[in-house]
């Protein structure tokens, strides 16, 4: 069951989710059965609110799915959404406090930037299990926080090793958001550039709120990489897409991301997002039977609504399932633990993950898997 709520359009073309009012507080019990609640932190506002309904829609298939197989130790589940987005976080850091203070919410599972994540942590005090689904930048030790997305070791290393010698690319450009996830990810990125021979030509962070990025494309322009590694966020990647190819840049610059996705594609157009190339764990076009088997499950309840399918809405599906794994499963000690997923892969640590790490390039809306990096 998902609670109740009203439909509103995020900033900046963010798209919809609910708007949450609580109206009652503390564990809910219907019938004398208390549901398992678990709180889900995406953001519906602001430049990654563009990720907000296909979290929201990947969410309602793992519900569907969890609830059908007897829910969580044997109790239904209820989501409570709550928006994430680094600009309102507070607001949702507050509701989130209460409910937990009061028992209201047994779990967090979360899709947004690590500085959410960060304040998320300070709040919760490891007072209920938090899982956080997307890539990010490693190293998180916060007590009962589950972080299941791929690292720059797992993303960056291969990815950068495999453009190097498939494209011959060696003077990089780091652009990103100035927070946390870019610069530890660019850190790292210096390090895998150099053993390739390369060099970083430029280096440069943006604050959120990235509404004209030509100034930010004529300084990478006058820098002359071959390559840009783009660690923007959500509507700001949009934006820099196509300012970047009105202006020509895609004929001699190639683009590489770790964080563009189907969502971010489709908002930037067909005519700009040649030369553009990502590493991800997950797209929607991997023709695996695991991921032809979601992507039928989510159309099927979706039917023609259905937002499009990309990593950062897909590991939310992870997240919950992940979390009933958690709950359901007596973990042996030292075992990994396996959950419903649509790439595969296996928990060990914060810091191991067995995830597949995939390399591919635009085409048009939709992205064309190369290869299997790991």
């Amino acid at each position: 069951m998902i609670e109740r709520a009203a439909l509103r359009h995020g900033a900046n073309g963010g798209g919809y989710g609910p708007t949450l009012g609580f109206g009652q507080r503390g564990r809910l019990s219907y019938g004398g059965q208390r549901r398992t609640r678990i709180a889900v932190l995406i953001p519906m506002s602001g430049s990654a609110g563009i990720w907000g309904p296909s979290c929201i829609s990947c969410a309602q298939l793992a519900l569907n799915e969890i609830n059908r197989h007897r829910g969580i130790a044997d109790r239904e589940v209820e989501l409570v959404f709550l928006d994430a987005d680094d600009s309102v976080v507070e607001a949702a850091v507050d509701q989130l406090s209460d409910l937990v203070e009061e028992g209201g919410v047994d779990a967090v599972v979360g899709m947004h930037v690590s500085s959410v994540r960060q304040r998320l942590n300070a709040a919760l005090g490891g007072r209920i299990p938090y899982v956080y689904t997307p890539l990010y930048e490693g190293n998180e030790q916060a007590p009962s926080c589950f972080t299941i997305g791929e690292t720059p070791r797992e993303q960056l290393a291969p990815a950068i090793r495999h453009l190097a010698s498939l494209l011959g690319v060696r003077r990089w450009a780091l652009v990103g958001n100035d927070y946390v996830w870019p610069r530890a990810s660019h850190r790292f990125a210096r390090d895998c550039i150099a053993a390739t021979g390369g060099q970083v030509v430029l280096e440069t962070y943006v604050p959120f709120g990235l509404d004209e990025p030509v100034e930010l494309v004529e300084r990478i322009a006058s820098a002359r990489p071959d390559i840009v590694l783009l660690s923007l966020i959500g509507q700001e990647a949009v934006e820099f897409n196509r300012v970047f190819g009105a202006m020509g840049l895609d004929r001699s610059i190639v683009r590489f991301s770790t964080a563009i996705e189907e969502n971010v594609l489709l908002a930037t157009g067909a005519d700009f997002t040649r030369r553009l190339y990502a590493a991800s764990s997950y797209f929607a076009g991997l023709k695996t039977d695991a991921n032809m088997s979601f992507v039928e499950r989510y159309r099927n309840l979706h039917q023609e609504n259905a937002p499009v399918l990309n990593a950062l809405g897909q590991s939310i599906y992870e997240g919950l399932h992940f979390y009933a794994a958690l709950m359901n499963e007596r973990q042996q000690r030292g075992a990994p633990i396996r959950w419903r997923s649509a790439r595969g892969g296996a928990f060990h640590s914060n810091e191991r993950k067995d995830n597949p790490i995939y390399l591919a390039r635009a085409d048009g809306h939709l992205f064309s898997v190369i290869e299997r990096l790991v």
